[in-house]
Parts: structure tokens; C-alpha cells; sequence
């Protein structure tokens, strides 16, 4: 029950951490995270939560770095191999080698190779703090694209560096030659292993989908599992287990790139859990980190062998030295040296929740039964080097990045409008991948929708948008008069009864209302709800019963007014509104072809209704897993984000008034 109640605590911690950001947007996720994790530590709600090493390593860090290798771009990762494997392997190299005598200098109680243990354990950098730092600050993309290759790379070598040098210190003895040719195989052997697992289960999935079994559900239960087992079996048979899910993350994204047309729901479904399990993981990292500062810190300050001040001292001169290694690595190996540049990315390793793993792992007795030198002080280093790389990022980047960053953005970022287009097309290519024989008719209508909405996104890109939008509106109003020329001529000669004309006409009258009066057709869309709610409480049973005849009556009538509106249009083309000419053309060309399929009806038939609606959430799903894929990456900013949400909410209320006119 106890345990129940601190996880049901933290996830109630992580809700009012993102709900405390909106009101102070200025301080990261991560640092509110920790320091209510703190909050609840020192309270007497919850006992002191002791940290397993390798619990924390399975149920945290590897299914986050598999995330982070299936989403991190390939083409970008592999441009950037020189500078990544020179931050990931010759950066941790160096740290350890010029930060651990350096520690034992500073520290001569914490031996030389514990010294370099702690080293190693602080050369690390934490993407999950970096990811969440970007996307407030929008650092350039491939400064971004650099962190994230690194923090994918480093933490093996960070850790296989680590677990060397516990060995040196525990038992006394090191081999330069051993430990190189050990990390190489332990490194290989966990890319190569995790490759290799990657693919098998790939195999069994496309087995299993081989054989008629479809269920998305179970589908997706291989995909959760599949980070935990790689990593298990990787480290059980003696290779690095983290390097191994990240290789098995960048072969399920080539795999989800290869066959994502022929699994468009799993891969909508897959999109969603997966970020509502990193959400929770992400946010539980952090306050569980806040949730061990206060037991690490009470140890230091109780032991009156350590004075407070001398403490912060040591992590003040040992994050100096970190960073002023960091930046000289990186603008010595630059291949543009840029001054700033070599600031934003020094600033941006931040250390995080891998560190302070590794240092609780520390074992508690050496040979000879002995206890570990300074263990408890290591461990309030590594904290201390955590908070600070926090809020020493929290407060420079914004400062270093705010004008040359701006230019930047221009440049490798989104403007509001392209990022639209980027999640209309989200939207969209969720329809066409879902769109089967059974649901093409309303398929077709939701597609039409989003070429036109895509249309004006690209026209007002071009700069465009005024000048077309009233040439465009102008010949959807003589197309929308020659429809309705063609139903009351229909009407006039007996071949449509009153019905079906008074339905076409309604439709044709509100699409004119909505082209010309917009207050009018939305005053207009409140009242026909309120209509339909009053008929349907004071008439619970009545209902029109289209017959077959008034369907046919009503797919026939729309295809000649289609027919005559297009000859209009065609007839009063010129090259002066030839582009808005064509956009209508094209979606009358849509609707017919949804008329003529085998499925089609009115808008008054209920299973299209539903089979639209099914559809609609899916693609307005897809369009918010972009968005905060955007976001994650640091290609938009929070501000921008709220606004594509808005965007999204609106379009989304636009389909539902929709919805409430057709019913």
C-alpha cells in the first residue's frame, strides 16, 4: 500500500509540475519536478524511497534512450558521426582523465581511482533535460541534433568507464589494455546485440500479422516490452544493455519508415502510448531525483566531518571544470569555432538522472570488507553537480540564445504557418492511410477538406493568400448559383421531389453564408443546433427515412449541378484567377468522386457521420502527436505550441459545428 501511494504521489507531482510551468514558463520542467520531489521528501507523507541502480537503469533509462533512438533522425545522426563520437567517446575520455586527478587534488580523501569513477559518473549528459531546456529556448538544429547524438552515445561510455574504474577502486587493480579492449567488445558487442534482438522481434511481429493476428493491442504490448527485454538480455550476457536499446530504437524507426503505410492504426496507437508512457517516465526521472537530494544532502551536513560550505565549494570548482573542459573540447574540435556556438553547447550538457544512478551504485564495502572511501560524499557531488548544470542552464541559455537563436529559427525552424502545413499533412496522411473500400466515401470528403485548408496555407506562404482567398470566393459564389440554378430547374420538371430540394438548398445556402458572412454562419450553425436538440427532446421518435429513390434522386442532382458549376467555372477562367479557379474545380472533382463511389449517401447518413468522425479523431490525434514531437525536438517553442493547439481546437469545434448542421 505504501508503495502504491508514493507512485500514485509522483504522478500526481508530475501533473502539477506542468500545470506550475504554465504560471512560471521562465523555470524547466526538470527543476520544478525536482524540487517538488524534495518538497515531498522532507515531508512526513512519504518514507525516505531507496534508489536501485539497476531497477532504475531497466524501467527508466532504457525504454527512454530506445524512444530517443527511434525518434532521432538517422540522416542528421549519421552527417553528424565525426563530431558525435568525438563528444560520446573522446569527451568522456577526457573528462575522466582530466577531471579525476583533479578531484583527487581537490578531495585527497577520495582516492585516485574512486576519483576517477566519479568523473566518469558526471561525464554523461541528461537528452531528457536538454530536450525539455529546447524547447523553451529553440536551440539551432544542429546544435540540438548534436545532443541528442551525444547523450545517445555517452551514456555507455560514461557508464563502461564508470564500472572500470569501481573495479580499479575496489579491488586495486587496472589494466589500461584490458579495460580499452573490454570497452570496445562491450560496446559492439551491445550494438550488435541489440540489433539483432531488434530484428528478431520485428520478425516475430510480421509473423504474427503473417497469420491474421492484427490486434493492435497485442502489437503494441511487444513494442512496450521490447526496450526491457533487450536490455535485460544485453546486459545478462555481458554487453552494454543501453547501447543495445538504442540500436534496437534507430531499427524499429527503419522499420516503421518501411512498412507505416501497411500499419497506419498500430502506428497512431503506437505514437499515443508511447507518449503518455514517456510523459510519465520523463517526469517520474526527475522527481525521483528530487525525491533522493534531501537523504543524500542530510548525510553531508549531519557528519561533522564535512563543513557545508567547503562541500559547496567542491561542486561549485568541479561543475567550473566540467564546463570549461566541455567548451574548450568543442570549440578546439568545431569545424566553424564559433564563439557562441561553443557556449550553447557547453551550457547544454546537462547532467541528469544517469549520473546520479551510476553514483548509487557505488558499492557500499571494497576488498577487505572495507567501506567505500567517501562514498556518501560522491553521491552529494553528483547531486550537486545535477542542480547546478540545471540552473545554470536554465539561466544562461535564454540569455545566450535569445537574437542569434531568433536568426537561426528563421533559418532551420518552423514559422507558425509551415508548421500548420506540417500538421495538416500529419492529418491528412492519416486519412489516405486508413482510407479502405468500406470508409473511402467519407475518406474522400475529410481529404478534400485538408487539400483545401492546405491550399490556403501555401498560398498565404507564397504571399498570396489575400488575393486568391477573394478570387476563390468570388467563383465558389457563381459555382454555388449555377447549383442551385441546376436544382430549381430539377425541381421545376418533376425529377426531384420537395425533400431532396429543400436539403440541396439548405446545403447551398449555408455553404454561401459561411463564404460571405462568417458571424452569420456561425449565429446560423448555434441556432440549427438548438433546433435540432428542442425537436429531438419534444420528438424522441421522429426522424426523415431517406427511401432509396430520394438517394437516388439526391446523388443524381448533385452530380449535374457538379457537372454545370465546373462548366461555369471552366467558362470564366482566365490567367488572372486560374489558380482559384483550379482549387474549385478540384474540390468539386473530390466530391464527385466520393459521389460516385460505392458507398456514397447524403450527409444525412448515419454511418458516414460515424465512419467521418471515426477518421476525423484519428488524423486530429496525429496532428497533436506532431505537434508535440515538434516541441520535444526544439523545432517550436512553447508559445508557438499553444498556438498550434489552438489551432487544432479550432479546427476541431469547426468539425463538430459541422457535424451538428449535417445531423
Amino acid at each position: 500500500m505504501e508503495l502504491f501511494l508514493l507512485v500514485f504521489i509522483m504522478l500526481g507531482l508530475i501533473g502539477l509540475s506542468n500545470v506550475l510551468n504554465r504560471f512560471v514558463p521562465f523555470i524547466p520542467i526538470p527543476l520544478i519536478q525536482i524540487a517538488l520531489g524534495m518538497v515531498i521528501a522532507i515531508s512526513p507523507v512519504v518514507e525516505n524511497l531507496e534508489l536501485n541502480p539497476e531497477l532504475f537503469f531497466v524501467l527508466f533509462i532504457a525504454p527512454l534512450l530506445f524512444n530517443d533512438g527511434r525518434r532521432t533522425p538517422r540522416n542528421e545522426l549519421w552527417q553528424l558521426r565525426a563530431p558525435i563520437l568525438l563528444m560520446a567517446l573522446g569527451l568522456v575520455l577526457a573528462t575522466v582523465l582530466v577531471a579525476g586527478p583533479f578531484i583527487h587534488w581537490l578531495i585527497p580523501e577520495i582516492p585516485l581511482a574512486a576519483a576517477f569513477a566519479l568523473a566518469a559518473i558526471l561525464s554523461p549528459t541528461d537528452a531528457v533535460a536538454v530536450g525539455s531546456l529546447a524547447g523553451r529556448i529553440r536551440l539551432p538544429s544542429s546544435i540540438m541534433r548534436l545532443l541528442e547524438g551525444e547523450a545517445l552515445m555517452n551514456d555507455a561510455s560514461g557508464l563502461v568507464a564508470f564500472k572500470f574504474a569501481i573495479a580499479a577502486a575496489v579491488t586495486g587493480e587496472f589494466s589500461a589494455m584490458g579495460a580499452t579492449v573490454s570497452f570496445f567488445l562491450i560496446a559492439v558487442g551491445g550494438l550488435a546485440a541489440g540489433a539483432i534482438m531488434a530484428f528478431l522481434i520485428i520478425w516475430l511481429r510480421v509473423y504474427l500479422r503473417r497469420l491474421g493476428m492484427e490486434d493492435v493491442t497485442v502489437h503494441m504490448l511487444i513494442m512496450i516490452m521490447t526496450p526491457f527485454l533487450i536490455y535485460l538480455v544485453s546486459e545478462e550476457i555481458g554487453v552494454s544493455g543501453i547501447l543495445a536499446v538504442v540500436a534496437a530504437g534507430i531499427v524499429h524507426a527503419i522499420e516503421r519508415d518501411r512498412i507505416q503505410a501497411a500499419s497506419a492504426e498500430l502506428r497512431i496507437v503506437s505514437e499515443s502510448t508511447w507518449t503518455v508512457i514517456l510523459f510519465i517516465l520523463n517526469g517520474l526521472v526527475f522527481v525521483i531525483l528530487g525525491l533522493e537530494v534531501p537523504s543524500v544532502v542530510s548525510v553531508i551536513i549531519e557528519d561533522e566531518a564535512y563543513r557545508n560550505g567547503i562541500v559547496i565549494g567542491y561542486i561549485l570548482l568541479i561543475t567550473a571544470v566540467l564546463l570549461l573542459l566541455r567548451f574548450v573540447w568543442v570549440y578546439l574540435f568545431a569545424s566553424d569555432r564559433q564563439l557562441r556556438a561553443a557556449l550553447l553547447t557547453s551550457l547544454s550538457g546537462v547532467r541528469g538522472a544517469v549520473t546520479l544512478a551510476g553514483a548509487f551504485s557505488i558499492p557500499l564495502i571494497i576488498s577487505g570488507g572495507m567501506p567505500f572511501p567517501q562514498r556518501d560524499l560522491i553521491i552529494c557531488l553528483s547531486a550537486g553537480v545535477i542542480l547546478l548544470t540545471l540552473v545554470l542552464a536554465s539561466a544562461l541559455l535564454p540569455v545566450l540564445s535569445r537574437e542569434p537563436v531568433a536568426e537561426v529559427a528563421a533559418e532551420d525552424g518552423f514559422s507558425e504557418n509551415q508548421a500548420q502545413i506540417k500538421v495538416l499533412k500529419a492529418g491528412l496522411k492519416t486519412v489516405r492511410d486508413q482510407m479502405n473500400d468500406d470508409n473511402r466515401a467519407a475518406a474522400l470528403s475529410i481529404m478534400s477538406q485538408y487539400q483545401q485548408e492546405l491550399h490556403w496555407l501555401k498560398s498565404k506562404e507564397q504571399g498570396r493568400i489575400e488575393d486568391i482567398q477573394k478570387k476563390t470566393v468570388e467563383i465558389r459564389l457563381m459555382a454555388l448559383r449555377a447549383e442551385a440554378k441546376t436544382v430549381r430547374r430539377e425541381l421545376e420538371q418533376g425529377e426531384i421531389n420537395e425533400e431532396v430540394a429543400a436539403a440541396c438548398k439548405y446545403a447551398l445556402k449555408q455553404t454561401e453564408v459561411a463564404l460571405t458572412n462568417r458571424l452569420k454562419f456561425m449565429f446560423s450553425a448555434v441556432l440549427l443546433t438548438v433546433r435540432h436538440l428542442i425537436k429531438k427532446s419534444l420528438y424522441p421518435g421522429y426522424k426523415h427515412k431517406w427511401t432509396r429513390e430520394e438517394l437516388e434522386q439526391y446523388k443524381e442532382l448533385k452530380l449535374q449541378s457538379i457537372h454545370e458549376a465546373v462548366e461555369k467555372v471552366k467558362a470564366c477562367t482566365n490567367d488572372h484567377n486560374r489558380t482559384a479557379a483550379m482549387s474549385v474545380i478540384a474540390h468539386y472533382r473530390q466530391i464527385e468522386e466520393m459521389l460516385r463511389s460505392d458507398q456514397v449517401r447524403p450527409s444525412m447518413n448515419e454511418a458516414l457521420q460515424e465512419q467521418k468522425k471515426e477518421l476525423q479523431a484519428k488524423a486530429i490525434q496525429s496532428e497533436r502527436n506532431v505537434i508535440q514531437s515538434l516541441y520535444e525536438q526544439g523545432e517550436i517553442d512553447r508559445s508557438m505550441t499553444g498556438k498550434l493547439r489552438m489551432f487544432i481546437n479550432y479546427r476541431e469545434a469547426s468539425l463538430f459545428e459541422n457535424e451538428s448542421m449535417e445531423s
